[in-house]
């Protein structure tokens, strides 16, 4: 099979590799879709990925082949990548008690979805339910972190919240927010085309950074109080410090952005709002993966927010398509189409 192989440092390479076959309790999908994660992006930027490693976890596709005693599952299938439950005694990699997402996030424990055929234990996929098409089943993951950050913040119905960034993840969590009973959703975002998704994914109002002070139009559009929730999904050098000046007194900062650089902080300029800083990583599964898709199919998150003609790579353009999204971009979410 064609895959999408790192070999580092920054380089995606196109090679053959043995089609995997499916062993006792497992699964071989077929790939239609793989949505290009940041995280992945990140790892091929800084030389963090071991090479050899064929990345990728954004994908849905089809039961290709079934394993001696799979039962669950039949040829044909409409399925997500991952967002299964473990078995007991199983737990995740990142639930370890010293986890560090920089050291151990992005090492290679099997191949992904860059490439043709992926071979999963029988219990991780997911069915794509009716009425959720193929290319936006993809988004099954990143809306699935969405749906955890916010789950896990102090969202409280009818209050006004902030997204820094509208990229991917700040385009879900503003869907997602918005299905959760937020009031208005106010974005940063220097981006014209992510300005005017985030306006299409519900946002009441978009702030241009680079035209306005976003802590000072933050609070004025919410009263002089500031936002309750701010979820910080830019990691950008100045957005964790404006994101904590910004939020009300007592209210919460949310970070689900994952920074590679330093970020500097003056506590001075906040400290004494006795605010909440919280930290959300990834998603729990399967709940918040079947949250993600019932989301999707009842048409609370619009994956063509997202999603549209011009997102779309072929495998054997990923590296390209890497090295664009290394550099400052306005692009939405870019998917390898198989």
């Amino acid at each position: 099979m064609k895959a999408a192989v790192y070999t580092g440092p920054r380089r995606l390479e196109m090679r053959e590799v043995p089609t995997p076959k499916p062993g006792p309790g497992q699964v071989l999908i077929k790939v239609k879709y793989c949505a290009i994660c940041g995280t992945d992006v990140h790892g091929f930027l800084f030389d963090a990925v071991t090479h050899g490693t064929i990345l990728g976890h954004e994908y849905s596709g089809v039961i290709a082949q079934v394993g001696p005693g799979v039962t669950q599952w039949e040829v044909g299938q409409r399925v997500v990548g991952l967002g299964g439950t473990p078995p007991p005694g199983a737990p995740l990699p990142s639930q370890g008690p010293r986890f560090n997402y920089r050291t151990q996030g992005l090492v290679a424990r099997r191949p992904g979805g860059y490439a043709e055929y992926v071979l999963l234990e029988a219990w991780e996929p997911l069915a794509i339910p009716e009425g959720v098409p193929d290319e936006a089943a993809c988004l099954a993951e990143p809306c699935s972190v969405a749906v955890h950050a916010v789950r896990h913040s102090k969202l409280r119905v009818g209050e006004p919240v902030a997204v820094i960034g509208a990229g991917p993840i700040g385009l879900l969590c503003i869907q997602v927010a918005k299905a959760a009973g937020a009031g208005d959703v106010y974005v940063s975002e220097p981006a014209p085309a992510r300005t005017k998704a985030a306006l299409e994914s519900g946002a009441a109002a978009v702030v241009d950074p680079t035209r306005q002070d976003p802590v000072e139009r933050m609070v004025q559009l919410t009263g002089g109080l500031g936002p309750s929730v701010v979820y910080e999904c830019a990691a950008a050098e100045q957005t964790l410090q404006q994101s904590l000046d910004m939020v009300r007194r007592g209210g919460q900062v949310v970070v689900v952005s994952l920074a590679w650089k330093p970020q500097t902080v003056l506590s001075a300029d906040w400290i004494a709002r006795e605010i909440e800083l919280k930290t959300t990583y990834g998603s729990t599964r399967s709940e918040e993966w079947l949250m993600a898709l019932d989301l999707m199919r009842r048409g609370l998150v619009r994956w063509e927010t997202l999603i549209n003609a011009d997102c779309f790579v072929p495998l054997d353009g990923i590296h390209a398509a890497f090295e664009g999204l290394t550099r400052p971009s306005t692009q939405l979410q870019l998917v390898v189409k198989f």
